[in-house]
């Protein structure tokens, strides 16, 4: 899965229709609504506020609003876009300004989809992967030469911590753990214990 990069903002003309698009980063549904609420107090002039949203590490909360325009032309096509581009824990706002042409079903469509994508494209994606909190320890005369292998190995360390003992702790993404602790005993010698940690979601 991905989301975006930053949050933005992004305007496309069709028909001298103007649809401004924006995209912001968000982790429950009350503040995607918030969102929402807030692009209509901004643009209160504009005729339309289409939405929609793609929540939670799965991508499995998802809704998208027509806000008055043809069913199916708004909300639809800006959710199928952040869905085609696997996007979650985004928002996407897109306000209307009539231009006095009408574009139909199709355009609209093409329209609103099309404000979507762009804004994806303006703001960047980044990718969110699964990594376990892997946490290791090692006394003092083993720490300088592992902190120096993980420094140089593609695994990241995200931490240390020098008590009686030394500390690691190592971002490994979920599907490689069982290669990480072969490596760490192999680097070690056996000398290190591990211990496995929560499940988080890493950008990059």
């Amino acid at each position: 899965m991905y989301t975006i990069r930053q949050s933005g903002f992004h305007e496309l003309e069709a028909k001298k229709s103007r649809f401004l698009c924006a995209l912001e980063r968000v982790t429950d549904e009350e503040r995607a609504r918030d969102f929402v609420r807030q692009r209509r107090r901004i643009h209160h002039d504009a005729r339309h506020h289409c939405s929609a949203y793609v929540l939670g590490d799965d991508g499995q909360n998802q809704k998208s609003s027509d806000d008055g325009e043809p069913a199916g032309t708004a909300g639809a096509p800006m959710l199928e876009v952040l869905r085609r581009n696997s996007v979650t824990n985004t928002v996407a706002v897109v306000s209307r300004y009539f231009g006095g042409v009408l574009l139909g079903a199709g355009g609209l469509t093409r329209a609103y989809g099309g404000a979507v994508s762009e804004g994806l494209d303006h703001v960047g994606l980044v990718e969110r992967r699964p990594v376990r909190i892997v946490t290791t320890t090692v006394d003092h005369r083993a720490a300088g030469r592992l902190e120096n292998d993980l420094r140089t190995s593609r695994y990241h360390l995200a931490d240390v911590d020098y008590t009686d003992r030394v500390r690691f702790e190592v971002h490994v993404d979920d599907s490689d753990v069982t290669t990480f602790q072969a490596w760490l005993a192999e680097t070690t010698g056996g000398a290190a214990t591990v211990v496995l940690g929560d499940l988080v979601y890493a950008e990059g």
